[in-house]
């Protein structure tokens, strides 16, 4: 499945989230301030006291893909049950938990008043360093058991995760995040401990605080906390192999088809990576509810509305710590006409490393920065923010600094990415529902080479 975080919200009390939100005309203004303590575990935040709410959280570099075949689903589990087993704890604290796991990380996060924030840290320590015995394992197994069912009756979700396991194939990026239903009714709680133990360890974790929260107040919080958590060995990753296929699923009794294509992407905040979200930017997103669908930049969007190929499409930038993915989910009850959209948008990637003009790249880094910074609204969102890229990078990427790696972007850069990424390279296809007129996989692939003069 890709990247989606799988939240819990527990409980939120009244008044509490109108103070989640801070001003966006001042986001340029905030610092991230770091601290590594002496055991490795960092402690990373944004101060903003006028926000009058604050998100504090830990960021563990946990996810599925430090499982093994036999252990998959462990990391999801785990976080099912640590969160569950401090239910009562994260309840009186009177604000907003939420957790989730990916293919790299796993969150535990709260959203409480400022004058809570101590009381937070206390409870995410206890939840990160909870015992789980075989009693609490068996009261989430079900849970998880019900989210499979739920990703398997969601076109979408089934989707990436078909994309995923087809593109990735016997990797452990591949595998759904959620395992598989043999594994999860097989793991014991040892299985549990064993993962914890090996991955929940004080350099792979990051104390994130965002909004009402003072750093140096949480810095002295984290060391009575966590001041004993041990170090370990840092996440060891083997690049996975990108794998040219395709996974048809034929089914006409549905309304609409689903399918995405992709490409091998770049990893998580590599020039590469602000690199493929200006190319996201260029093909861009359409739906036909839109008001203005007629009236987007993108010239995929026009040719779409204009033929009425699809219901919707959306271009997506998927990076991990060595790879990533590239690529277009559509959607369309337009089912005899699937062939003509899969024609134009490889004819727009095509595009990618030739004649794209300087005026669409200046247009979509744009587009690119403002996404990136507007998505900021809330001391949640900044909060998961912070998680994610010190995890990755070590620090966190200042508003002025992500402007410069956008900024700095040429149509240079963008053909020679396309070059790089699209041009003649292995493509994944996924397509559910009623995919007959659907181009042949060899046909599509070939056409990764268009002729370019």
């Amino acid at each position: 499945m890709a990247s989606r975080l799988l939240s819990n919200t527990l409980q939120t009390r009244a008044g509490l989230a109108k103070q989640l939100t801070r001003p966006l005309a001042s986001v340029a203004g905030y610092a991230t301030r770091t601290t590594v303590l002496p055991n490795g575990l960092t402690v990373a935040t944004e101060e903003s006291s006028s926000a009058g709410a604050a998100t504090v959280g830990v960021w563990v570099e946990a996810g599925s893909r430090l499982e093994t075949p036999q252990t998959h689903g462990t990391a999801n589990l785990l976080e099912r049950a640590s969160i569950q087993s401090k239910n009562a704890s994260l309840e009186k604290l009177g604000g907003i938990t939420a957790s989730g796991t990916t293919q790299e990380k796993t969150f535990y996060s709260t959203t409480v008043l400022g004058s809570n924030v101590s009381e937070s840290v206390q409870v995410l320590g206890d939840v990160l360093q909870s015992q789980i015995d075989d009693a609490a394992l068996d009261k989430v197994r079900g849970s998880v058991l019900k989210q499979q069912e739920e990703i398997s009756n969601n076109l979408g979700l089934s989707v990436f995760e078909h994309l995923y396991a087809t593109a990735f194939q016997g990797e452990s990026i591949g595998r759904p995040v959620a395992g598989f239903k043999e594994t999860v009714e097989s793991l014991t709680a040892k299985d549990l401990q064993a993962f914890q133990k090996e991955n929940y360890v004080a350099n792979r974790v990051v104390l994130v605080g965002a909004g009402d929260v003072d750093h140096d107040a949480l810095v002295r919080d984290a060391e009575k906390v966590f001041g004993g958590l041990e170090s370990g060995a840092d996440a060891a990753y083997e690049k996975p192999a990108f794998t040219g296929s395709e996974i048809r699923y034929r089914d006409d009794t549905l309304p609409r088809a689903h399918i995405a294509y992709a490409v091998e992407g770049a990893p998580y905040l590599s020039a590469d990576y602000f690199n493929l979200l200006v190319m996201q930017q260029i093909i861009g997103s359409w739906d036909r509810t839109l008001g203005g669908a007629a009236n987007l930049t993108s010239r995929l969007s026009t040719i779409v509305n204009s033929n009425h190929l699809a219901d919707s499409f959306v271009s997506f930038t998927k990076g991990y710590k060595d790879t990533g993915l590239f690529g277009t989910y559509v959607v369309s009850q337009n089912k005899d006409q699937l062939d003509d959209f899969i024609h134009f948008l490889q004819k727009e990637w095509n595009r990618l490393s030739t004649t794209v003009t300087p005026s669409e790249v200046e247009i979509a880094k744009r587009q690119v920065a403002g996404n990136l910074l507007l998505r900021l609204d809330s001391t949640s969102a900044v909060a998961q923010d912070i998680g994610y890229q010190v995890l990755a990078a070590g620090k966190r990427l200042s508003p002025a600094e992500l402007k410069e790696a956008i900024n700095k972007i040429t149509v240079k850069d963008i053909y020679a990415a396309g070059s790089k990424y699209l041009w003649d390279q292995e493509l994944a296809v996924v397509g559910l529902g009623p995919v007959e007129c659907m181009t042949d996989y060899t046909r599509v692939r070939g056409n990764m080479a268009y002729n370019r003069f």
